[in-house]
């Protein structure tokens, strides 16, 4: 497994732990640091994408929003709305990893710990997000965390 998957799973993990207790201070990032990622090659990306979707969450939860056919971001799956918030914040900011990446990449995570529904469902929403990134229809307030 490629060092940025495994620092994707592990950002998945994090952020659905921070979820559910309802706790993304950065102390829950480093308990979280201490015990589970044990790859120091994948701490700095693992980073990157957990402070940067915690800093945009709000602005990343209203685009998978317009882009989710009568979901709110609350009755989503956990795990794929974690996955989904992940691949948004690569599509806004990490512009060294193209699209197509960043979509295959949550739709295998996405298989890999979500539902047997769950590729399918990232899939539509993030490929609406990534065409419409490209026609520059989302225009959003968003603050972008270099944490590397």
């Amino acid at each position: 497994m490629g060092i940025r998957r495994r620092s994707r799973e592990l950002a998945v993990q994090a952020l659905f732990y921070m979820d559910i207790s309802k706790n993304d201070s950065q102390e829950t990032v480093e308990l979280f640091c201490d015990n589970f990622v044990h790859s120091k090659n994948a701490i700095p990306f693992f980073l990157e994408l957990v402070n940067g979707v915690i800093d945009n969450r709000s602005e990343i939860d209203s685009i998978i929003e317009r882009f989710s056919s009568h979901w709110k971001i609350g009755r989503m799956a956990c795990v794929d709305r974690n996955i989904m918030r992940i691949a948004v914040y690569e599509l806004l900011f990490c512009n060294d990893i193209p699209a197509k990446v960043s979509i295959n990449e949550a739709i295998d995570i996405g298989k890999k710990f979500g539902t047997e529904e769950s590729g399918a469902f990232i899939n539509g929403i993030l490929d609406s997000v990534s065409i419409a990134l490209e026609k520059e229809k989302i225009n959003i307030e968003v603050k972008a965390n270099k944490t590397n």
